[in-house]
């Protein structure tokens, strides 16, 4: 898993089926240590809790974006499975919704 942030939408209206309804966001990797700023390695997944633009977001990857029923027989390699309230490193608050 990772963190990112929502950094725009793909609309495709040619997709797999089994994505067919599915929201595609684009995601920036961040540093846990500077949630505020991406590093420039971005990601599409498959939004399974509904994030918006700007969030920062909990990306599972590889197989276990495909654990929930949902996508679980989908081409799905990322999924945003949480949306982040607080991050917290050795103690510190790096981020607060």
């Amino acid at each position: 898993m990772w963190l990112g942030k929502v950094i725009g939408q793909v609309i495709s209206t040619a997709k797999d089926e089994s994505l067919s309804g599915m929201k595609l966001l684009v995601v920036d990797e961040v540093e846990h240590t500077r949630p505020d700023g991406g590093t420039g390695r971005s990601h599409v997944a498959v939004d399974l809790v509904g994030a918006g633009q700007g969030e920062l977001v909990l990306v599972a990857a590889g197989s276990a974006a495909r654990v929930a029923d949902v996508v679980s027989r989908s081409p799905v390699d990322q999924a945003v499975i949480a949306i982040a309230d607080t991050v917290v490193v050795d103690g510190d608050v790096t981020y607060q919704k």
